[in-house]
């Protein structure tokens, strides 16, 4: 990863969600989603992926740089002892879900320097390639040292600080600088208890074929998801144009197996789908704060003043948030003036980010969020309500008020930590509390958004009515 992606990533704000956001959903648990896409990183015969990564990176190095970061960036302060703890539960996993039944690995004491520790990391990998290497065949020394480099990160405890191989760091960053991507046009979520749902996107292959919101998926191409990472889902689901996959699915919450063969096509989603409704209302949903994000809302606006809409609707359900830098801007849009967030970091200095001064206007406005509306997208709801510009409908907000940086890393990979918490214009930290919309409206996660049968739409609308009275 260049220095110069490093930069443009170091305002990411990853997102927090649990069912349906861009077509780069990636969650980990209930409390830890991720934005990203599916797209394809292939690896040569010498290990070296198309991308320039280097997979024969000494481990101590590897070790180093992440201990550095991890010590240095984190927002809190953590027990030096609590990576090795991390990395050895992360290397029995790994060597368990590979037939190795009673992994015994040896224990080290940390130093709190991050060159001697990073040694002592490096030896356990050591150890277990030399011990259990003839059992995991030829991919041994990296997988063994990719598990335990996530052990490492994983083990401070916050489902949004992760190591993210080359292929992965790839993806989120197509996801977020946008492009076209071969699947078959899904948005890909998981559950804490790790159930897969899917969401098909309009026109691409997945709703061509029939599928409808909600589907969770019990298998693809034979292979049981039961227990699997999403990262290792999304590669089962995504591939080349033309190819097809295999799966089996049930509804959300009800029996009935369902089976699926669909061809894969090049997907192109864009972060806007905007439509002025019969009534003069324009609508304007945004899927996540991607790169291209805020001219795609810009123009929206233009187009909406251009038409003469009497009244907006911006819906932010579903979306799980991006940049920070997009947030800033599409906020900017409707905010002519002031504070749109403020973050502060692990020393408790505060950061205050201001208005651009290019605002467009959008009023009478309302905004719609829902326990999917995350990170990126609260920091633009959060700021909307603090001004009185919008009203929120809906219902409250997922709860993400942590912000993490892109820091790279030799072997092509980078780490993804949280550097900094936010708060709102009026000082509100809604870390684990999200916001409360003005006129909360209950709707089923199942139901189409922009639909006969979407409620909270429909009470945007009559919000918008009164207004204009």
């Amino acid at each position: 990863m260049t220095g110069k992606f490093r930069a443009l990533m170091a305002a990411l704000v990853v997102l927090v969600v649990v069912l349906v956001g861009a077509l780069s959903l990636w969650l980990r648990n209930i409390e830890a989603v991720t934005v990203r896409p599916v797209v394809n990183v292939s690896v040569n015969d010498a290990g070296v992926a198309r991308d320039g990564s280097d997979a024969n990176v000494p481990p101590a190095e590897l070790f180093e740089k992440e201990l550095t970061d991890l010590q240095t960036q984190y927002y809190k302060p953590f027990n030096p002892q609590t990576p090795f703890h991390g990395e050895t539960q992360a290397l029995t996993k790994y060597l368990q879900s590979n037939h190795v039944a009673h992994p015994t690995l040896p224990d080290e004491t940390a130093s709190g320097d991050p060159g001697e520790d990073a040694q002592r990391m490096a030896s356990v990998v050591s150890y277990a390639q030399r011990t259990y290497g003839k059992q995991l065949g030829a991919s041994a020394t990296t997988g063994l040292t990719e598990a335990a480099l996530s052990g490492v990160m994983n083990s401070v405890d916050d489902p949004y600080t992760v190591y993210l191989t080359p292929k992965e760091i790839q993806s989120l960053q197509e996801s977020l600088n946008g492009g076209d991507f071969g699947g078959i046009g899904v948005y890909i979520l998981q559950f804490k208890d790790g159930e897969v749902v899917l969401q098909p996107i309009d026109g691409a292959p997945a709703a061509l074929a029939g599928m409808k919101p909600g589907e969770v998926v019990d298998t693809v191409d034979g292979r049981s998801v039961h227990g699997v990472p999403i990262d290792v889902i999304e590669r089962w689901i995504r591939g080349e144009a033309g190819s097809h996959v295999a799966l089996t699915t049930h509804p959300y919450k009800k029996p009935g197996e369902r089976h699926w063969t669909i061809t894969r096509a090049i997907i192109h989603v864009p972060t806007v789908v905007k439509n002025m409704e019969k009534d003069g209302y324009e609508y304007i949903r945004l899927t996540d704060f991607g790169s291209t994000s805020p001219d795609e809302v810009k123009n929206a606006l233009l187009y909406g003043k251009a038409h003469n809409a009497k009244g907006y609707i911006l819906d932010l359900r579903f979306n799980g948030g991006g940049l920070v830098e997009a947030a800033i801007k599409i906020s900017s849009l409707f905010i002519p003036q002031g504070t749109i967030v403020s973050t502060i970091d692990r020393e408790g200095h505060r950061q205050v980010e201001e208005a651009l001064g290019d605002a467009i206007g959008g009023q009478p406005l309302v905004v719609l969020v829902n326990r999917y509306t995350a990170s990126a997208s609260e920091i633009t709801a959060g700021a909307l309500q603090d001004y009185h510009l919008a009203k929120l409908v809906g219902t409250k907000t997922f709860g993400k008020g942590v912000i993490q940086s892109i820091y790279d890393m030799p072997d092509g990979g980078a780490l993804k930590i949280t550097t900094q918490r936010y708060l709102t214009p009026l000082g509100r930290e809604i870390q684990h509390k999200g916001i409360t919309p003005d006129v909360i409206v209950p709707q089923g996660d199942d139901v189409p958004l922009d639909g006969p049968n979407d409620k909270q739409l429909a009470a945007a609308k009559a919000q918008l009515a009164q207004l204009l009275q």
